[in-house]
C-alpha cells in the first residue's frame, strides 16, 4: 500500500527540532511581557471577508495565495494568511479598548498561504505577531521597533540590519501613487504581467516586485519621502530621533513598501545576512485606519510579524545538551515490574523525569535503554531484591552503585533527584 506523506510545503516539526522552537517562544513571551504585551490566541480560520477587507482585494495574498473554501452552509471561510486582521477582529468583537485605551497584544502560531515552497517559506508557516493599539505617537513606533530588535539580538541572531520608511497617509499617499503611475507611463509593456496589472490597481506594489527587469525600471522612480505631508514628515523625523536616542542603527529605504494595503506612515523591515538571498526576517508598520475600517473604534495601531521558520534558520547552532531522564527503573520479574510501574508514576507526579521498560526485558537490554534515554541514575531490582527489601541505585556517569532500602524508597529518590535539580 502506498504510504501517505505530508502535503507539499507543509512540514513536521520533529522532537529533535522542538527545543529551539520552545526557546524562541519562551524568549518572545518573556521579552514581550516585560514591555507590557499580553498574549491573545485567535482562530486559524476566519470568514473570508475579514481578509478581503483588511489585506486588500488586489494584493497577491487575496488574489492568489489564500486557502479559501465553502463550508456546508455555503459560507466562505479562509485559513488565516496573517494574524493582524484576526487580532483586530477579536479586539473589536470583545471590546478590548474598554479595558485599556492602550492595548498591547501578541500571538504566535501557524499561518497558511499557497505559495511556491522554498527555503524558509512554506504553505503552512509560523509567525510571531505583535500589535499595539491606541497610541499614535512616534514613541510607540520606536518602542515596537526596539523591542523587535532586542528580541532578535537576545536570541543571538547575527548580521541584522534595520530598514525604515514612511508610507504616508490617506492625504499624501495618493499624490505619490499618481507620481509613480506618471513615471511608469510608456514603460508598462516592459513590466512583468503582475506589475502591468498593479499599475492600474495598486501602483505602490510595483516596488515589491522581485523581477529584475521591473527593478531596473523603478530604480529611478520618485521617492515617497518627497511627497509626505507635514504631519507624516514630522512623525517620521521623530521616529528617527527616538531610534538615534536608543542607539539603534537603521537605514532609510524609500523603496520599501509593505505587502499589505493597510499600512500607513512608519514601515520597517529587519533583514539577516545569515539568510542569503531571501533575507527578510521580520517586518511591520503603522496602520492607523484599519481598526475603524473593520468596524471598530477610530484607534491607531502598529505591529510586526516574524517568520519563525526563517528566524530559526538563522539562529546560531544550539549548544543545548541532550535531554536527560532523571531515573530509569530496570525491573526484573513480574512483582518487580508491578512495583516499578507504581513507583514510576509516583515520581512523575512529583515532577521527576522517570522511565521504565514495560516489556520485562533482560537487564542488559534495559541498561541499553537507560543509556539511550540519557538517564542520570538507574534503579535496579528484581523479585529477589524485593524479598530482601532493597534496590541498587547506579550513577550512570561514575558507574558507582549503592543499595537503598525499600521502606523509604520514594522519599529517598525524591530527595536525591530534587536536590540534584
Amino acid at each position: 500500500m502506498k504510504k501517505i506523506t505530508a502535503i507539499k510545503g507543509i512540514k513536521d516539526i520533529l522532537p529533535q527540532d522542538s527545543p529551539v522552537w520552545h526557546k524562541v517562544e519562551l524568549t518572545a513571551r518573556s521579552i514581550f511581557e516585560c514591555f507590557g504585551f499580553c498574549e491573545i490566541r485567535v482562530p486559524i480560520m476566519e470568514k473570508t471577508a475579514l481578509f478581503q477587507r483588511s489585506i486588500g482585494e488586489t494584493t497577491d495574498i487575496v488574489e492568489k495565495e489564500m486557502y479559501t473554501f465553502r463550508d456546508r452552509n455555503d459560507e466562505l471561510l479562509t485559513l488565516r494568511p496573517e494574524a493582524t486582521a484576526s487580532v483586530i477582529r477579536a479586539y473589536i468583537e470583545h471590546n478590548l479598548p474598554a479595558l485599556d485605551p492602550v492595548t498591547k497584544l501578541y500571538t504566535m502560531g501557524p499561518m497558511f498561504r499557497r505559495e511556491r515552497p522554498q527555503k524558509g517559506r512554506f504553505r503552512q508557516f509560523h509567525q510571531i505577531d505583535v500589535e499595539l493599539f491606541g497610541d499614535d505617537t512616534p514613541a510607540s513606533d520606536a518602542e515596537v521597533i526596539f523591542m523587535l530588535m532586542h528580541f532578535l539580538q537576545t536570541l543571538g541572531v547575527e548580521k541584522l540590519s534595520l530598514e525604515i520608511n514612511s508610507l504616508g497617509c490617506k492625504a499624501c499617499r495618493p499624490v505619490f501613487s499618481k507620481s509613480v503611475v506618471d513615471y511608469l507611463k510608456g514603460s508598462e509593456d516592459a513590466l512583468c504581467p503582475d506589475c502591468q496589472r498593479r499599475v492600474h490597481t495598486n501602483p505602490l506594489r510595483v516596488f515589491d516586485c522581485k523581477v529584475e527587469s521591473c527593478n531596473a525600471i523603478i530604480a529611478d522612480a520618485p521617492s515617497i519621502l518627497n511627497d509626505l505631508c507635514e504631519e507624516c514628515s514630522n512623525h517620521f523625523s521623530q521616529v528617527k530621533a527616538y531610534l538615534h536616542d536608543l542607539k539603534l542603527p537603521f537605514e532609510i529605504n524609500p523603496r520599501m513598501v509593505r505587502g499589505l494595503d493597510y499600512y500607513t506612515k512608519t514601515a520597517f523591515e529587519v533583514k539577516s545576512g545569515a539568510l542569503g538571498a531571501q533575507n527578510s526576517l521580520a517586518g511591520g508598520g503603522r496602520y492607523d485606519g484599519l481598526v475603524s475600517f473593520l468596524g471598530g473604534p477610530d484607534v491607531p495601531g502598529i505591529g510586526f510579524g516574524i517568520g519563525m521558520e526563517r528566524l530559526i534558520d538563522c539562529l546560531p547552532p544550539s549548544d543545548q545538551s541532550p535531554r536527560r531522564t532523571d531515573l530509569f527503573i530496570a525491573a526484573l520479574g513480574a512483582r518487580a515490574q508491578k512495583m516499578a510501574f507504581g513507583l514510576t508514576q509516583d515520581l512523575r507526579r512529583r515532577g521527576i523525569s522517570a522511565a521504565m521498560d514495560y516489556a520485562d526485558k533482560s537487564l542488559k537490554s534495559q541498561m541499553k535503554r537507560a543509556d539511550k534515554l540519557n538517564s542520570t541514575y538507574t534503579l535496579i531490582f528484581g523479585d529477589k531484591e524485593i524479598d530482601e527489601a532493597r534496590a541498587e541505585l547506579r550513577d550512570m556517569n561514575t558507574k558507582t552503585q549503592k543499595s537503598l532500602t525499600l521502606d523509604h524508597l520514594l522519599e529517598d529518590l525524591t530527595n536525591l533527584l530534587m536536590k540534584k535539580e
